[in-house]
């Protein structure tokens, strides 16, 4: 099996330097770059599983390299080294396309877990066999292509939209509780998490509005149904 091809672009040489000594004594094949112009040649020349960005960066700050990567490859995890922890700050990240925060310091063991977190959660929708080609209503959902077709135009979904829209119809029988989603998809039910899980959810309302019988219900203080499936 090869190894996960991991982008780190820190540029503290201390830092930078632990992460990525341990990333490759953990299996890991680490592509490290120390400003966000080398991190932005990097990401062109090889195929990625995960990308690490500080945000503070010389050149090419994190959070412009992310929406940079974001134009080119829509599913790639990123995951934020930061040392702010506001909301806004995180709120900001979320929108530039982040999966997920970590806030310095950090223990090698937080980065492990969340890195395999949303590794894993990768390799489950390349490799999924299950039901890949969802009727919704005047919808038809291609999970495994992270395709949303509709008469009125196609949308091309990021990994994390489709995990979260095939959760909701594999749940429409009933309320799909906020720390269940949170559980499932983001690996953590904390509070940012939670910020970042609204907005996924107005994306795939706005997504879904060229058919106006399905309603993703938020059902206040308790979670969110998929109504109005034919």
């Amino acid at each position: 099996m090869s190894r996960h091809k991991i982008l780190l672009v820190e540029d503290d040489p201390s830092l930078g330097f632990v992460i990525n000594d341990n990333l490759s004594l953990s299996g890991y094949d680490v592509t490290w770059c120390r400003d966000g112009e080398e991190g932005y040649q990097a990401f062109h020349q090889k195929s990625l599983d995960l990308c690490i960005l500080d945000i503070m960066l010389p050149k090419k700050d994190g959070l412009t390299l992310a929406k940079e990567i974001r134009l080119n490859n829509i599913s790639v995890p990123i995951l934020f080294l930061t040392a702010k922890s506001m909301l806004e700050d995180k709120l900001e990240g979320f929108r530039a396309g982040a999966d997920d925060f970590i806030c310095k310091p950090f223990s090698m063991d937080e980065l492990l877990y969340r890195m395999d977190v949303f590794l894993r959660r990768r390799s489950s929708v390349r490799s999924s066999t299950g039901e890949n080609v969802i009727t919704l209503s005047s919808f038809e959902f291609d999970f495994e292509n992270l395709l949303l077709k509709h008469p009125a135009g196609n949308k091309t979904l990021t990994a994390k939209e489709a995990v979260l829209l095939r959760l909701l119809y594999s749940n429409r029988d009933r309320i799909l509780k906020r720390e269940e989603i949170l559980n499932t998809v983001w690996g953590d039910d904390d509070y940012f998490m939670g910020r970042s899980m609204d907005v996924f959810i107005s994306k795939l309302r706005k997504y879904l509005k060229d058919d106006p019988t399905i309603q993703l219900v938020n059902y206040h203080g308790i979670g969110f149904r998929l109504e109005g499936i034919k």
